[in-house]
């Protein structure tokens, strides 16, 4: 199968620690990469991760506090100087152009590749990317100030067709993509090979929803519902609850809900307050209510 990978780049809350850099992720999908905010620090991580800039589609911004999106201006310098001259379109909510394109204007007034600015309705989901093997859809969050996650998705495949049925019964080449969108073959002597016989299945389809930050907010279920992998905020533990209800944020208790009603995979949870010295509590707080949850760390890169 071709890469679906998640490069956890930032995985802290607002106060970025020697252990973990705020919000940021790197989404290799078939090798086109999609950025996730960008946090302070993020391009510094991106560049340790080794993969090929110049491949960057995209670059997603949930919402736009500072630990969400203070990298964007020097990853944006960064990439001129590294000579990029494709376009990069950046997405985000209400106000993307009036805070960042004074600054792109400044810092970037001599870029040698166009730099495109979205405003997104955050209320509603909106296709926002689309090519003939994925999607990208936002997925409305309840935050104190706009805000949206994303869902990734690929697009369906042919089934595959068996190598030993194609020198068994000299398929040409040029019959080949008939029988994987579902045709029989006929041989020369007139006998038909069901399609059944000669194909096995498709891959299946991997998707993965980003939702960071947000409160515990049911809405989401059905925008994410049997996602193979979810990320979901958990900056605290249900000790603060409270806290995490004033300041519209979610606990790993709740994230974990979430997963289970949703039916997901699997669940990443993060944005973890810099109050927590281990993130032991908060894992097993979620696998009481969802197994299949790991922690989001640093540097670590996870394969759908």
């Amino acid at each position: 199968m071709l890469p679906f990978d998640i490069h956890i780049l930032g995985c802290g809350a607002a106060l970025p620690t020697p252990r973990r850099l705020s919000s940021a992720q790197v989404v290799n999908i078939r090798q086109k990469l999609f950025l996730l905010d960008c946090a302070e620090g993020a391009q510094m991580a991106l560049r340790r991760t080794h993969l090929n800039l110049s491949r960057l589609q995209a670059i997603l911004l949930t919402h736009l506090h500072g630990d969400h999106a203070f990298g964007l201006i020097g990853l944006l310098s960064t990439l001129g100087l590294l000579g990029r001259n494709q376009e990069l379109h950046i997405y985000g909510p209400k106000d993307l152009q009036r805070i960042f394109q004074p600054q792109i204007d400044y810092f970037c007034a001599d870029s040698p590749y166009p730099i495109i600015l979205h405003e997104i309705e955050t209320k509603t989901p909106q296709t926002i990317y689309e090519d003939r093997s994925l999607s990208i859809t936002t997925i409305p969050l309840h935050h104190r100030i706009p805000c949206q996650g994303y869902l990734l998705r690929e697009k369906p495949t042919l089934p595959h067709i068996r190598r030993e049925a194609i020198d068994y019964y000299q398929i040409p080449i040029s019959q080949i993509n008939n029988i994987k969108a579902g045709m029989d073959w006929v041989t020369p002597d007139g006998e038909t090979i069901p399609n059944q016989r000669l194909t096995t299945p498709s891959d299946p389809v991997r998707s993965y929803a980003y939702c960071t930050d947000t409160s515990y907010f049911p809405d989401i279920i059905p925008h994410i519902q049997g996602v193979t992998c979810l990320y979901h905020e958990a900056t605290f533990a249900q000790e603060h609850a409270l806290l995490a209800k004033q300041t519209h944020h979610s606990t790993a208790a709740q994230a974990a809900q979430i997963a289970r009603d949703a039916g997901v995979q699997k669940l990443i949870i993060g944005h973890f307050s810099s109050r927590y010295k281990t993130e032991a509590p908060l894992l097993e707080e979620a696998q009481q209510f969802f197994p299949n949850t790991i922690l989001a760390q640093d540097g670590m890169t996870i394969q759908l």
